[in-house]
């Protein structure tokens, strides 16, 4: 036998919504007034209420205040199933079998009417000899004129007085499936020890202003709980972007980087693209690529005789260069847009460092934003790593050499370098590696020696250069934590157990 718990309803469709406070005020006064509740359902019964967790929640929190005690009162009952109450409305198998037969019906005739009734019901109602089957015709025919449906009638008996069924009627209709046998639980309610009918919600903690004003001598508190472990607590974690980050921030530190201040993600055309020599009409500057704001739509704020010099080499160009032989203008310089690149950030600094020139070893590792359209390995906005080196007489040696000791110490030994071009570098060159899991070379940086259009107007030495490399911070911790999608690693679609479980970044390299 299965045993099921029943909430004690004696009215099932009573949808009324009675508020809790209410059913405790009316559970106290009538205790109060007989001493006693001796049964809670029929108690719930009486007020027309249902015994559901608004009764059982008051009980509950009440025994909790020591107003009231209670004993659980438990009695095995029996609940219709699904059909059994749909024999109530319908009628048994059986009998629905036989109201099905006509003059001329045959077996396959009613099962097709009735479907899985027919076959339930065909077996009873040939026992209870109520209907005739003729195997080699298939006819089926009436033994009697009228039947009774006892079925029906034994289970809307029991359902309107369950307390008062037949054993042995019962053991049937559960054999049938149509019963289940439960136990109801009711409650008997007395007065507590510290019984009251103005309940007064007890206090959580001792405040300032209850020692104050003495309000605390009135007030009941509640009781501690020492073995209460408490919410844990909803600590936060590190996305496994941050920790590659921490990781490549380490790498820099190492080999004698500084870093550079990134916090301008709103950055002017003029420091995104004129500063690298890029020119006005190119490709990148389109709206479907780059972020434009509109407000403010343009900055104001540059250096007069610079923004000259980098108009001059646009126009005209100089140091061996043509320019690129058109009309710069200031009012495209002006428009402000999210940075697509933070080389922007490199040219700030490399402006700075020529007032004064010393050499240096630069990188960064920031967002930057493209309006790209979003799919498994392209999103909107991403982290570019940068790195670059200010000395004199630098050259493509020099770059391939720092380029290779980098990715030695992210536990990447086989490369191969690509000729490329790039707006603001020459010579330029794209980075491969080769990738064990899919058996062939892919790309995983670039790089480049800046071009004298780009430094010269800065005011940098003739023969200081400017090598540098970059590549996507996304791309490394997505090949680090076996990540196909990007939209795994950042998003609203990301697996909260995978941010808190992912494990430590640590890229492992020989000395």
């Amino acid at each position: 036998m299965v045993a099921y718990t029943f909430n004690f309803t004696m009215n099932p469709n009573n949808n009324n919504q009675v508020d809790s406070h209410v059913v405790e005020k009316q559970l106290l006064v009538t205790v109060d007034k007989q001493g006693t509740i001796e049964d809670t359902g029929k108690w719930a019964q009486s007020n027309n209420w249902a015994h559901d967790d608004a009764l059982v929640g008051a009980i509950k929190r009440l025994e909790a205040l020591e107003i009231i005690v209670t004993k659980v009162q438990e009695k095995s009952v029996v609940r219709l199933t699904a059909e059994g109450e749909s024999i109530i409305a319908l009628g048994s198998a059986e009998a629905r079998v036989f109201y099905a037969v006509s003059a001329n019906s045959t077996k396959a005739q009613i099962e097709k009417e009735l479907g899985e009734v027919a076959k339930i019901g065909f077996g009873q109602a040939m026992k209870n000899q109520w209907v005739n089957y003729d195997k080699g015709t298939d006819k089926v025919s009436r033994k009697v004129e009228k039947i009774e449906d006892t079925t029906k009638e034994q289970l809307a008996l029991i359902q309107k007085y369950p307390d008062t069924a037949d054993a042995g009627v019962v053991a049937a209709l559960k054999k049938r499936k149509l019963l289940v046998q439960g136990t109801l639980k009711t409650f008997h309610v007395a007065k507590g020890p510290k019984f009251t009918t103005d309940v007064k919600k007890p206090q959580a903690d001792l405040t300032a202003e209850m020692i104050t004003t003495g309000s605390w001598k009135s007030e009941t508190f509640k009781d501690y709980n020492f073995n209460s472990l408490g919410v844990p607590p909803a600590g936060g974690h590190l996305h496994p972007l941050m920790k590659v980050r921490t990781q490549l921030r380490q790498i820099f530190l190492e080999m004698g980087f500084e870093e550079m201040q990134t916090n301008n993600w709103v950055e002017s055309s003029f420091w995104n693209f004129d500063t690298l020599f890029q020119p006005q009409q190119h490709p990148a500057r389109d709206a479907h690529d780059t972020f434009f704001l509109s407000e403010p739509a343009e900055a104001h704020d540059f250096p007069p005789d610079y923004l000259e010099r980098v108009k001059t080499m646009h126009e005209k160009g100089g140091h061996g260069s043509i320019g690129w032989r058109y009309d710069w203008k200031v009012s495209e310089a002006k428009k402000n847009i999210l940075r697509t690149q933070t080389t922007s950030v490199s040219s700030r600094m490399l402006y700075q460092l020529a007032k004064n020139f010393k050499p240096k070893k630069y990188f960064s590792i920031d967002r930057v934003f493209r309006n790209e359209a979003m799919d498994a390995t392209h999103l909107a906005e991403f982290n570019q790593i940068e790195g670059l080196v200010a000395d004199y007489n630098l050259t493509l040696g020099n770059l391939m050499g720092i380029i290779t000791e980098f990715f030695k110490r992210l536990g990447i030994t086989n490369l191969r370098f690509k000729p490329a071009f790039n707006p603001y570098t020459e010579p330029s060159m794209e980075v491969f590696s080769y990738h064990e899991g899919l058996q062939r070379w892919v790309e995983i940086g670039n790089s480049g020696i800046f071009r004298p259009e780009m430094l010269v107007p800065m005011g940098l030495p003739p023969d200081v250069k400017v090598i540098a490399w970059g590549l996507s911070l996304e791309r490394p911790t997505m090949i680090k934590y076996g990540i196909k999608n990007i939209r795994d690693l950042v998003g609203h679609k990301i697996s909260l157990d995978f941010m808190r479980d992912n494990a430590l970044c640590r890229f492992d390299y020989d000395d």
